[in-house]
Formats: C-alpha cells, sequence, structure tokens
C-alpha cells in the first residue's frame, strides 16, 4: 500500500495556551479541523484558563528561530500564521523569518487576552509596525489592536474604513479589521468584519450568537484563513470560509472553567456537516 499524500502544511509562529482555548492548541485544532496539517513555533509558555491568564514566559529569540528552521527547511510550508509574539525581539525575528520565506503569511497582531491581560509589551508596537505587518499577505486585527497600533479608534462601520486605510499604510498586502466588537448600529445586530486591500472592499457579515464562550476566537480566525490559504484558495475566498468556520465555532462554544469557555473547534464533526 503506498504511503497518502500529506496534505496541505500549515505553520503557527505563537504562544502557548495551558486551557487549550486560544493560542498553539487553537491554532492546531483549526487546522486539522480544515484538512491540513499544522506545525509549530513556541513563542511563549502561558498559565491560562478560563479566567485569565496567570503568568507568561517568552521563549529566546534563537529557540524560536530554531523551531522555525527546523520546519520550514525540512518539512516546508504552504501558510504560515502568527500570534502571540510578546517582545521586540521575537516580532523583528518572526518578521525576518516570514519575509524568507515563500509562503503566504496571516498575521494576527495579538496584544491583549480575551480577559484583558497583555500578551505584547508597549516596546513591540513600533516593530509590528515597521517589521511585521510588511510581512503580511493578510493582518487580522481586532478593534482594540487597530487602535493600539493605529491609534484610530473605531465606533462604526465607517471608522472601520478608517482603520483598515491606517493599517494597510504599514505594509501588509491585505486586512481584515474585525468589528466583533462593535456595540452600536448595524454591528449590534451582525458580526461584520471589512476585508481589503485598498482597492477592493469586501464586508463580511454573519449572526451575532448569544454566546460567552468565546476564547480563542482572533487565533481560530487567522488559523483558519491560514489553512484555507494553504489549499490554495485566494484571499477572500479564504477569509469567507473562514468566518463561516468561526461563526459556527462560536455558536458551539461551550463553558469550560469558572469564566469565559472556548469556541468549539471541532463542531462540524459534533453536528454531522463534516469538514468545508
Amino acid at each position: 500500500m503506498s504511503p497518502r499524500t500529506a496534505p496541505p502544511r500549515v505553520l503557527t509562529v505563537a504562544g502557548s495556551d495551558s486551557g487549550g482555548g486560544a493560542g498553539i492548541q487553537a491554532d492546531l485544532k483549526t487546522m486539522l479541523a480544515l484538512g491540513t496539517h499544522g506545525m509549530s513555533v513556541v513563542t511563549a509558555v502561558t498559565a491560562q484558563n478560563s479566567l485569565g491568564v496567570q503568568g507568561a514566559w517568552e521563549l529566546p529569540v534563537e529557540a524560536v528561530r530554531a523551531q522555525y528552521r527546523s520546519v520550514v527547511d525540512d518539512i516546508g510550508v504552504a501558510a504560515v500564521k502568527t500570534g502571540m509574539l510578546a517582545s521586540a525581539e521575537l516580532v523583528e525575528a518572526v518578521a525576518d523569518l516570514l519575509a524568507a520565506t515563500d509562503a503566504p503569511a496571516v498575521v494576527d497582531p495579538v496584544g491583549v487576552s480575551k480577559h484583558g491581560d497583555a500578551l505584547l509589551a508597549a516596546s513591540a508596537l513600533d516593530s509590528v509596525r515597521r517589521k511585521l505587518l510588511p510581512a503580511a499577505t493578510v493582518a487580522t486585527p481586532n478593534l482594540d489592536e487597530v487602535e493600539q497600533l493605529t491609534g484610530v479608534r473605531v465606533e462604526s462601520e465607517d471608522g472601520m474604513r478608517r482603520a483598515a486605510a491606517a493599517v494597510l499604510a504599514y505594509g501588509p498586502t491585505w486586512v481584515v479589521v474585525k468589528g466583533g466588537h462593535l456595540t452600536g448600529g448595524v454591528g449590534a445586530a451582525k458580526a461584520v468584519d471589512l476585508l481589503t486591500d485598498g482597492s477592493e472592499e469586501h464586508w463580511l457579515r454573519a449572526p451575532r450568537h448569544d454566546n460567552r464562550h468565546t476564547h480563542g476566537t482572533g487565533c481560530t480566525l487567522a488559523a483558519a484563513i491560514a489553512a484555507q490559504l494553504a489549499q490554495g484558495r485566494t484571499v477572500l475566498e479564504a477569509v469567507t470560509a473562514a468566518k463561516a468556520y468561526v461563526t459556527g465555532a462560536i455558536a458551539a462554544g461551550f463553558a469550560l472553567g469558572g469564566g469565559i469557555g472556548p469556541v468549539d473547534h471541532g463542531w462540524q464533526f459534533r453536528d454531522g456537516s463534516g469538514i468545508s
């Protein structure tokens, strides 16, 4: 019996979430659910549960670089996703690695956790702007991260346009401004995201589910986009499919511990719909 052809390979460069809802753990679950082979470069270790982040320890730059080179030089990648990078030194090292890799890169500029815990040093923001965002095929900031990076405060869909332009000015090819935190107007009834490269503009809307268990949403969306890109889809196709997957995962999010539970990365298998 001949060996099977390997599925598309996707690499996540992110922090470990000991509670399993976000970070490396969420990324690998997402990649598996969407039919790809997930691989990992751990940038930091967190002590984390449903109540918040109790501690975080970043890895040395040489450990991150060695993990990346080990995977890319032997196995290769069809797409890369970045998450928690913690420090300016890690941001710049990963940006250099991405720039030298011939694969699309999805950059989730993680600044704070779902519980409000800081996951990126303030001193690293300039490195994200100068080095990491220019290496991104798709950047996926939420509204808080947009304000942190650009100073643009978003309170409406028109504000999302201004935010997207401000992020694109730093050099990513595409940006997805995630509008899930909008609390008024159209955003209150629908979870709306804006995908644009500065010329094309696509508004992606989905039902807003009344479920507080949404830990890992941002990580999951970025990982899903990377998995779709690894399978040869266009950016619009990849982001549209990823949003549909995340919407289902949010609807199926479950209680875990005493705080905010995770989205359900395996919802497709539990509702019998299979992999899309």
